[in-house]
Formats: C-alpha cells, sequence, structure tokens
C-alpha cells in the first residue's frame, strides 16, 4: 500500500485557536480524507508548540503554572478540531515525554558532531514571535513578522552552523524543483539565502520553560530544534520503535502560513542534512486569511472569528466548505460573515441544495422514490455522462495540486450543467404523462448518478453532506468509492431515494447581518465588562506593606529572585522575576507592597505566597518596584 505522510503546523497555545488555525488543518484533513480514498496508508499529524518565554509569561500572569495553562488551550483545540470533523492520526504535544527525551539526544547528536557550539548572543529579540533580528532585519526598528516591538538581550546561548548551509540548501532546491510551493516562495527562499545566512541561536538562559539541555541545565532548547523536530519525534525517530518513522519519512507535505515557510525550507532542511536525515518533498506555503482592512486573522490583532460559533450557527461543513473554495490554496484571501451567508446560499442551498431538491420530488411523483433501471441514451444524456467523467478527472488533477478551490468550481461546473440539464429537458412536464416516463426516468437516472459522482468528490471537503447525499439518493457504500466515481451506470438496483429536509436551508442576509451585528456587539460588551472590574471586586484584593528581611537568586533562574517578607505578624516567601532589574541588597532592608490573599503558585520548584507590586515603563524595558519604606510593616493599602 502506498503512503502519505502530511502535517500542520504545530500550534502555539498562547490563545484560543482561530479560523487561521483552522485554515491549515482543515485543508491538511482534506488531503489526508482525499489520499485514504484513493487507497493511501496515511499519516496526518497535527499538534501544540507549547515551550518559550510567552507561554512563561502569560502563565504567571494567570497566576498557572506553564504546563497548566497550556493544558487547558490544548483541551480547546481539540475540541475544535472535533468539532471540525478533523481527522487527524496523531496530535503531538511538545511537552510529550517522547519528544521531550528525543530533542535531548537530537541535540547532544548536533553538538557532539560539532554542528552546535556554545556562544553569546547579542541582538534584537520579538517576544511574541520569540524571534531574534540582527539590527539589518528589523522594519522600522520593529519586528518584521509582527510589527510590535523589539527588545535589545544578551544571554549565554548555543548556536546551530545554519551559515555552513547555504550552498547545499540551494543545490537541494536546484535538484528538487517543486520541494517549496508555491512559486513565489522559492524565490523568497532563495533571495534570503543569499542575502546571507547567520549561525541559529538554539537555546535560551533567559527563560526556564523549555526542554532543559541535558548535559548543561543552565540551558533550555530554543524553539526551532524544540518544535521543528516534532515531525519526526512524533513518529519514533530515536525512540526504541522507530516503525512509523521507517514506514512514513520523509514526509510527503509540511501545510505551513507564509509567515513560517523560511524555517521549513531553510532552517528545517539543514537540521535534516545535519542529522544525516531524507528531506521531505514539499513545504507548501499557504497565505493568509485577511479582513476588509487586509489585516491576518490573529488572536494578538483582536480580529479573531470564533469558529465554534461560526459552525454552530451555518454547520460545519459549510464552514470547510467556504474555507477552500473562497481562497485560492496558496494567495490571500478576505473573509466576512457576507461572503460566508452568499456562498452557503449561492452554492450550497440555490446550487447543490435545489439539485437534490427537485431531483428528488420528480422521482417521488413520477415513479414513487424508485427510479427504474431502463434507460435511453440521447446525446443529451451522453454528453452529461461524458462531462461528468472528465470533470471527475480533472478534479482527481486539482486535488493532487493541492489546487482546492479550483477542484471545487469544477464540481459546481457540473452542479450547474445538470441543473440545466433538467431546465432544458423540462422533465417535471412528464410527470402525468405515462408514455414519457421512460424518457423521464432515464434523465433521472442520469442526474442521480451524476450526483453520486459528485457526493465522492466532495467527500474530502463535506463528509456530513457527502453522506447525507448517498442516503438520500438510495447510493450503496459499494458504488461510493474513489473507483466507482470514474465509472458510469453503477446503480444496478432500483435505488430508493429518500427525501430528507433541505441540506443547506437557504439564509436572509440582511437578517443574519444584523443578527451578528447584534452577537458581536454583545461579546465586546462582555469583554469590556471582563477587562473591568466593580468596586466589589477591587476590595476582594488585600495590599500590605511588608519588610524584606532577606533576598537571594533563584539558582538555575536569571530573572527570579527569592523574597522572605514580614508584615509585622507573619513571614512569608514570595518570588519575583525582577532579578534583571534589582539585586538581592537592593531590596533587603526595604519595604515593599504585597498582594498578600494572592493564590500560592509553584516557581522554579519554590512555592510563592503573594506577589510584590511593580511598575513597568511603557516600552516594556525596565521595572521599578514600588517602595513604601514611609510606612510600617503590615499598614493596609487601600
Amino acid at each position: 500500500m502506498k503512503k502519505f505522510y502530511i502535517t500542520t503546523p504545530i500550534y502555539y497555545p498562547s490563545g484560543k485557536a482561530h479560523m487561521g488555525h483552522c485554515y491549515s488543518t482543515v485543508a491538511a484533513d482534506v488531503v489526508a480524507r482525499y489520499k485514504r480514498s484513493r487507497g493511501f496508508e496515511v499519516m496526518f499529524l497535527t499538534g501544540t508548540d507549547e515551550h518559550g518565554q510567552k507561554i512563561e509569561l502569560a502563565a504567571a500572569a494567570d497566576n498557572l503554572s506553564p504546563k497548566s495553562y497550556v493544558d487547558k488551550i490544548v483541551f480547546e483545540f481539540k475540541e475544535l478540531w472535533r468539532t471540525l470533523g478533523v481527522s487527524y492520526d496523531k496530535f503531538i504535544r511538545t511537552t510529550d515525554d517522547y519528544h521531550v527525551n528525543t530533542v535531548q539526544k537530537i541535540f547532544k547528536t548536533l553538538y557532539e558532531k560539532g554542528q552546535i557550539y556554545k556562544g553569546k548572543y547579542s541582538g534584537w529579540y520579538c517576544v511574541p514571535c520569540e524571534s531574534f533580528f540582527a539590527d539589518g532585519k528589523l522594519k522600522n526598528d520593529k519586528c518584521p513578522d509582527c510589527g510590535r516591538e523589539v527588545r535589545q538581550q544578551e544571554e549565554e546561548a548555543y548556536f546551530f552552523k545554519l551559515s555552513e548551509y547555504s550552498e547545499k540548501i540551494l543545490e537541494f532546491y536546484k535538484n528538487n524543483p517543486e520541494f517549496i510551493q508555491p512559486e513565489s516562495r522559492k524565490n523568497e527562499m532563495i533571495n534570503f539565502i543569499k542575502s546571507g545566512l547567520e549561525d541559529l541561536c538554539v537555546s535560551r538562559t533567559s527563560f526556564k520553560w523549555g526542554i532543559p539541555v541535558d548535559f548543561d541545565r543552565l540551558h533550555v532548547v530554543y524553539v526551532w530544534l524544540d518544535a521543528l523536530t516534532n515531525y519526526v519525534t512524533a513518529l519514533g525517530y530515536c525512540q526504541e520503535d522507530e516503525k512509523l518513522f521507517k514506514k512514513f519519512w520523509p514526509a510527503d507535505v509540511h501545510f505551513v502560513g507564509k509567515e513560517i515557510v523560511r524555517f521549513h525550507a531553510v532552517i528545517w532542511p539543514a537540521i535534516l542534512m545535519a542529522l544525516d536525515l531524507e528531506i521531505p518533498s514539499k513545504v507548501y506555503g499557504h497565505g493568509w486569511i485577511l479582513f476588509g482592512d487586509g489585516q491576518k486573522m490573529s488572536k494578538s490583532r483582536g480580529n479573531v472569528v470564533d469558529p465554534f460559533v461560526l459552525c454552530k450557527r451555518y454547520g460545519v461543513d459549510a464552514i470547510r466548505y467556504f474555507l477552500l473554495r473562497e481562497i485560492p490554496f496558496g494567495s490571500d484571501g478576505y473573509f466576512s460573515n457576507e461572503a460566508l451567508i452568499t456562498r452557503i446560499n449561492s452554492d450550497l442551498a440555490n446550487d447543490l441544495g435545489n439539485l437534490i431538491s427537485r431531483s428528488s420530488k420528480l422521482a417521488e411523483k413520477g415513479f414513487g422514490s424508485i427510479i427504474p433501471l431502463e434507460r435511453e441514451n440521447t446525446n443529451e444524456d451522453l454528453k452529461i455522462s461524458e462531462l461528468a467523467l472528465k470533470i471527475i478527472n480533472e478534479f482527481e488533477i486539482d486535488m493532487d495540486d493541492f489546487k482546492f478551490s479550483s477542484a471545487l468550481s469544477k464540481i459546481w461546473n457540473l452542479i450547474s450543467a445538470c441543473n440545466k440539464y433538467i431546465d432544458e429537458n423540462s422533465p417535471w412536464k412528464m410527470v402525468n404523462i405515462p408514455e414519457k416516463h421512460a424518457r423521464l426516468a432515464s434523465i433521472l437516472y442520469n442526474i442521480f448518478e451524476v450526483l453520486r459522482i459528485i457526493s465522492i468528490a466532495i467527500a474530502p471537503i463535506m463528509p456530513e453532506t457527502s453522506e447525507k447525499i448517498q442516503f438520500q439518493i438510495g447510493a450503496s457504500k459499494k458504488i461510493c468509492s474513489w473507483e466507482c466515481a470514474k465509472k458510469w451506470g453503477m446503480f444496478q438496483n432500483n435505488n430508493k431515494i429518500s427525501r430528507g429536509s433541505a441540506l443547506f436551508p437557504r439564509i436572509d442576509c440582511e437578517k443574519e447581518l444584523e443578527s451578528l451585528e447584534i452577537l458581536n456587539l454583545n461579546n465586546n460588551k462582555k469583554e469590556e465588562s471582563d477587562k473591568t472590574c466593580s468596586i466589589e471586586d477591587f476590595k476582594k484584593i488585600k495590599l500590605i506593606v511588608v519588610k524584606v528581611l532577606n533576598c537571594e537568586i533563584v539558582k538555575n533562574s536569571k530573572k527570579l529572585l527569592k523574597l522572605l517578607v514580614s508584615g509585622g505578624i507573619f513571614e512569608r516567601t514570595v518570588v519575583s522575576g525582577i532579578s534583571e532589574y534589582y539585586s538581592p541588597e537592593n531590596l533587603i532592608g526595604h519595604n515593599v507592597i504585597l498582594v498578600e490573599n494572592l493564590k500560592p503558585a509553584k516557581l522554579c520548584g519554590i512555592e510563592s505566597h503573594g506577589m510584590i507590586l511593580a511598575a513597568s515603563s511603557k516600552n516594556g524595558k525596565s521595572v521599578k518596584v514600588l517602595f513604601a519604606d514611609s510606612n510600617e510593616p503590615g499598614d493596609t493599602i487601600s
């Protein structure tokens, strides 16, 4: 049996999953389902990239451990994939024990081969993107990827010798011209490499939420070695059981957003070359889902459309269809509720839904929902059958090239041709004329054969709709394989038509948009109310003055201080992430303000009881503790 290995990027669980995440995942699911229908043994991998400073900071802000923080969000990701009918074979988390152990082995292997060395990083760093940039790579003194503030950072780090792989990667591109798709992405990568590759920072010491370098515990493995290697660790590479790795590696295609193509098409091949492993067949960098203002759909920009709400409101298959029909896969495309509703009404309700409804009604009136097998073969009949078989072959070619929008466009051309075939033959006029029933039966047989082929073609994109169509037209699974889609005349028994409710009820666009506006308004109000608190909420916070009795740097941490503080009648331990700005001697003996009734949390194994108040500068580059030396320990702040 032929094998096929497809992956999505592993998503960063710093917030709720949004439609941008759904785009990659639904596309990969469609390919996986399509390949299975073609007889391939498929491995479909998705997952989450859970380490890094951003997660550590977000977790601390929520007073949670990083693992507890990501557990909650990963659960929501999995729930969304279940809702969307995503048929992944494996879900990897970079916190999984087997991944952690294998990454440590990979890091050590590269170090022992002389591909990783210890040095010092000094340059610009973007916390949200977790990326380093040299001076010339910034855009308007900000992160070139997300446009946000960067900060100067210097720390000891291990580096991967990426600069040594420029010529090898370019040679690989030359010998494998289909490796990067679409073609425009390849040109970007070639220019990027020719501009000069720098050695890659692959460890960090300024935070601890990551995979420890087992031979140098001050360091954690940085994101790209951690995240990119998931594609082989998930298959059991360098583990006791490598059966899946031997069967499925190299990957047939990595689906990724265009913003991370360079990591998959430059860094990842270099790492694989260093490990003497085969390079995947293809990296496909799809475009972004944009709003009317041209902004990428993302949590950080605040323009997220809740996929759970859309699926519940319009149905899962309608969302899957819209994502792949509306936007050519390699290009950016725009999302709007109006465009979604228009697609549902025109393509799904009017075209496909109307075809099923009118043909089922004719079958019920003319033959009691049983279609006789006897049929004519007029030129019109031959044309519709030839068109159906021609289109299914073209559909197959488009699907193999990941041209989902084009493939669906061809199927809808067939639907339109079938509706035209009905209009031109006027079968409704034949229902009450017995001598016309032979012709009516032939017309209906051809229509239901087309619907059978359509149902097979759309199954990877709209699996629930496909099953409903096959049930309604009485098509058994036996005649609904991919092989049967390329054959005409598969109905060998008198098929029983089951008229059901409309697959896609028509939506009143104007009223629906009004309802959505109210819904968005209510959601915004709720978000605003969530951001504010009442005086009663504020009264729950207990702020007291405490004296710092002792203070020391937390071992194996560059930013945490352990403080012993006294509130007059009690003493307690507090951990604070301010060692970059204060040394212990700057704090001992001073009075500071403590959030006294905060739920305890463990940081680096130390239980912290409370939080020291401090003020951050607007640019985030300095922090100042709020001293209260004019007050006495135990005084309350109100």
